[in-house]
Parts: C-alpha cells; structure tokens; sequence
C-alpha cells in the first residue's frame, strides 16, 4: 500500500482535546501493520482548556494544532492542508475535543455542527470510496456527516449518544470495548474504546487495533 494514512486529531487530553492513549494506540497499530500516517489538526483554539486533575476549566487558551502535536513528536500538519489524493484511509481516535474542539456534538448532539474543513475531509474520503476508522466518540461526528448515507457504526453501548447518532439518519449497533463494527459498503470500521470509561488498555487495544485492521482490509 503506497498511500499512508491520515490521522486527524483534536487536541491533546481526554477531556479537551485527544484522548492520549487512543491516538497512541492507534498509531502501533497502524506501525504493526505496516501502514505508514501523518498527523493532522485544525490550527484553532480549544472550545477550552481542562485540569486533568480537578476536572476543572481553567482560564488559559490552547490551540489545537499546538496541543495535538504533544503526542507526536511534533510531527503534525495543519489540516486545512490534507489532500486526500496522498492518502488511502482516515482515522479518528476519540477524546472530548472531537465533540467540542472538531464538532460541538458535546452540547448539541445530533444538531451539531463538524468543523468545515473536517466535514470537507470526511465527506471526500467517503465519496472517493477510502477507508474511515472512528474510534471512541468519533463515530459520533462521522454519523453528523454521512448519516444520510444510513451509515453503520458504534459507540458501545450508551443509549443517550446512540439514540443522537440514529437522529443523524445512521444506524447505531451496539459494541463490546474489545470489538469493532463494519459497514463494508460505506467502507466505516468503529469501535467504543474509551466510551467504557473503566476497560483495561488490553481490551481497548485490542479494539483498536481490530479496528485499525478492518481499514487495512478495505483498503
């Protein structure tokens, strides 16, 4: 496989931003599998900024693009500059900033808004027949987009965040943390990870990474 992958993140910490330990595994598992990835990130402000230790909103402002490229080494792209044309497949790891910092689906569900130049993204990848993987909330934001396409996917089992997904026209099907679900057709693979707030790093892993597959498949 010539293209690489595209990595779309939100931030940097699970409450603001990219879930940290999704995005990583993601990316080993992209690494195990042989897919090469470049990392991508709006370069905007934070909805905004939480103390991962009181839980607590602070009064700073971080960009996103700034915080993103914490994760990895630095080595991040503005994603107004994605062109799908180099790329074989998008993936979305999950964290609070894709529904607040990408979307804000965290406030208004299934009538949010995707940041334009995501909804660009995703839209193109879908009608160029490339594989999506959406991880954690992010099949959240994917059913805002593409909902009217009937699509399939998962974030678990919360019925709250299902029942805003299937207001967004798709279809949502319940998941364990360790599985993955697949629309062939649309060629959508998702899987919950951290919407099981206390599953074990084996078990989201392993989604994950089965997730991660599925898009190697349908590539």
């Amino acid at each position: 496989m010539s293209k690489k992958i595209a990595v779309v993140l939100s931030g940097c910490g699970y409450l603001d931003g990219a879930e940290i330990n999704e995005t990583v595994f993601s990316l080993l598992a992209l690494d195990q599998q042989n897919l090469k990835y470049d990392a991508f990130a709006p370069n905007i402000d934070t909805y905004h900024v939480i103390n991962h230790q009181s839980g607590e909103s602070t009064e700073e402002s971080r960009n996103v693009l700034t915080e993103a490229a914490r994760i990895v080494r630095g080595k991040i792209q503005d994603l107004e500059n994605l062109n799908i044309d180099n790329y074989g497949a998008l993936i979305l790891p999950g964290g609070y900033g894709v529904a607040k910092n990408l979307s804000d689906f965290a406030f208004k569900g299934s009538a949010a808004k995707v940041l334009p130049a995501l909804e660009t993204v995703i839209r193109a990848f879908h009608q160029a027949k490339k594989p999506i993987g959406a991880i954690c909330i992010s099949p959240a934001i994917v059913a805002r987009v593409l909902g009217e396409h009937s699509v399939k996917l998962t974030i678990g089992s919360d019925a709250e965040t299902a029942s805003e997904i299937e207001k967004c026209g798709a279809e949502h099907i319940q998941c364990s943390v360790q599985d993955v679900v697949v629309d062939s057709h649309h060629k959508i693979a998702s899987t919950p990870a951290f919407m099981y707030d206390n599953a074990r790093l084996t078990d989201i892993y392993k989604g994950i990474s089965s997730c991660i597959e599925q898009v190697r498949i349908m590539l």
